[in-house]
C-alpha cells in the first residue's frame, strides 16, 4: 500500500470516532493526551436560574467522579460552563469564548431553547459537536441542517402528546386550558397537546421579562378550565401557582417536566410568598418523568447519584436538576468513550449516529441514528401527593412527534458496579 493509500486510511480511521492505537494523542481541538475539554451555557444567573443553576455543577460532579476513578482512556473531564443569565445576546459571546478562546472540543448540554437557538446555526458552522442540548426543542433534531446538534431529554412535543392523552384518558370532560412560555419551548408543547386535546378554553402564554401573569391567570379563570396544563420554567410554574391561589382559582395543574421539580418549586413558593405558601399547593400536580424519581431510594441510579452528590456537592439540594445534570453527564461518557481512544469532532456525532447507546438511567430509549438527533423518546406520567413525593402513573409510553403513541416494554436497567460506562 502506498504511503498515500495508508495516510488515506488513518484519516478516515480518525474521522469515524475509531482508536488508531493505545496511545493517547492531540486528536481534536480540546482533546490532548491527558484531557478531555468540554465547555456550556447555563443560566447561572437570571430567570431560568431557580433550579436549573444546579445542573452543571451536578454534571460536573458525575465528571469530578469519574476523573477520581481513571477518567476516559486515562484522560480526566474538564468542564468549562459559563453564565449566560438565560440571554440569548449573551449565550452567543459566551459560546463563541468556549470554542475561539477556550477550544472545546465540544458544548454539552448548553440549557435553554431561546438562548440555544442563538448558537446552533454557529456551532454547527464551526463543526463543533453540540451534544445533549438541556432543552426539549424539537428544533435539535435537524440532522441535515445541523448534523453536529443533538438532543436529549424528551422533546416537548413528544411530552405534550403524552400528557394530552392522559388528560384525554384521565381528566374526559373537563375544560382544559393553556399557560405556556411564548417561544418554541411552549409552542412545541402545544403542538404535541394540539394532536390529542380537540377543544381548548383558552391559551394563555408569557414571557420570562414579565412576572406579572395576573392577566394570564384570570383569563383562564374566566374560562372556566378546569384543567391547566403548563409547559413553564420553575419560576413561572410557582409565579402562576401563587397568582391562582389569590384568586381562589384551584384547578388540576398538568406541568411539563421542566417546571415540575417539587424541591425547586416548593422552595420558589416559599420565597416569592414570603413563607405564607409552600408545597402545599403542588398537591395533585399532574407531570411525567423520563429518569428515575429522585425519592425513589430503592432505584440503584438514585443511589449512584445521590452517593456522588453527598461526595462532591453536598450544599445543593437533592432534586430533579441534580439528577438531571448527573444522568446527562453519564451519558456523555457513554459517547465519549464509544468514540474511541482518540475521538474527533466528525467522530462523536459518527458515534452517536452509529452507535446503540444502551443501559443508562433513563426510562425511555434514546432516538439517536443517522437521520434521528432525538434523545430519550418517551416519558412516564406522575402525580405528585400531599407528602410532595411524585408516584409514576401507568407504563411509560413513547413516540415521534407525529407518530402514534405507544406502550414501551423495555426493562429497567442497573449502572455498572463501578457507576461509570464500560
Amino acid at each position: 500500500m502506498s504511503r498515500i493509500a495508508i495516510g488515506c486510511a488513518v484519516a478516515l480511521l480518525a474521522a469515524c470516532g475509531e482508536s488508531t492505537g493505545s496511545t493517547n494523542t492531540a486528536s481534536a481541538p480540546g482533546i490532548t493526551g491527558t484531557e478531555i475539554k468540554i465547555g456550556s451555557t447555563q443560566p447561572l444567573t437570571g430567570p431560568a436560574a431557580p433550579g436549573y443553576s444546579e445542573i452543571a455543577p451536578a454534571a460536573n460532579a458525575y465528571f469530578q467522579y469519574v476523573n477520581a476513578h481513571g477518567g476516559v482512556f486515562g484522560r480526566k473531564i474538564t468542564y468549562e460552563y459559563l453564565d449566560d443569565g438565560y440571554n440569548p445576546t449573551t449565550t452567543s459571546s459566551v459560546t463563541r469564548k468556549l470554542v475561539l478562546q477556550d477550544k472545546v472540543f465540544a458544548v454539552f448540554n448548553a440549557l435553554g431553547t431561546p438562548t440555544h437557538l442563538a448558537v446552533v446555526d454557529y456551532l454547527n458552522s464551526e463543526k463543533v459537536p453540540d451534544l445533549f442540548v438541556a432543552s426539549g426543542c424539537n428544533c435539535w433534531n435537524d440532522p441535515s441542517t445541523h448534523p453536529y446538534t443533538f438532543g436529549w431529554q424528551p422533546d416537548y412535543t413528544i411530552e405534550g402528546k403524552i400528557l394530552g392523552q392522559y388528560i384525554q384518558q384521565s381528566l374526559a370532560g373537563k375544560k382544559v386550558g393553556y399557560f405556556y412560555q411564548n417561544d418554541e419551548f411552549g409552542l412545541d408543547g402545544v403542538k404535541g397537546l394540539d394532536q390529542q386535546l380537540s377543544s381548548v378554553a383558552t391559551r394563555q402564554n408569557y414571557v420570562p421579562t414579565n412576572t406579572n401573569v395576573a392577566p394570564q391567570i384570570s383569563a383562564l379563570q374566566a374560562s372556566g378550565a378546569q384543567v391547566v396544563v403548563s409547559f413553564s420554567i420553575p419560576a413561572f410554574t410557582a409565579l402562576a401557582l401563587l397568582t391562582a391561589a389569590k384568586l381562589n382559582y384551584h384547578p388540576i395543574w398538568v406541568v411539563s417536566n421542566v417546571g415540575s421539580d417539587v424541591p425547586t418549586l416548593t422552595g420558589l413558593l416559599t420565597k416569592f410568598s414570603s413563607g405564607a405558601a409552600g408545597g402545599q399547593l403542588l398537591t395533585g400536580m399532574v407531570t411525567d418523568a423520563y429518569l428515575p424519581l429522585v425519592t425513589d431510594a430503592s432505584n440503584p441510579w438514585i443511589t449512584l447519584f445521590k452517593k456522588i452528590h453527598d461526595q462532591y456537592i453536598q450544599s445543593l439540594p437533592w432534586d430533579g436538576n441534580v439528577l438531571y445534570g448527573m444522568a446527562a453527564a453519564y451519558t456523555f461518557v457513554q459517547a465519549i468513550k464509544a468514540a474511541g481512544r482518540n475521538p474527533t469532532r466528525a467522530g462523536i456525532v459518527h458515534t452517536l449516529e452509529t452507535t446503540k447507546l444502551t443501559g443508562g438511567p433513563g426510562l425511555a430509549p434514546y432516538g439517536y441514528g443517522s437521520s434521528n438527533h432525538l434523545g430519550y423518546l418517551g416519558v412516564q406520567v406522575a402525580t405528585i401527593g400531599a407528602d410532595g413525593k411524585a408516584t409514576t402513573v401507568g407504563p411509560v409510553y413513547t413516540s415521534s412527534d407525529s407518530g402514534s403513541i405507544n406502550q414501551y416494554s423495555g426493562t429497567p436497567t442497573t449502572p455498572p458496579s463501578n457507576g461509570i460506562p464500560s
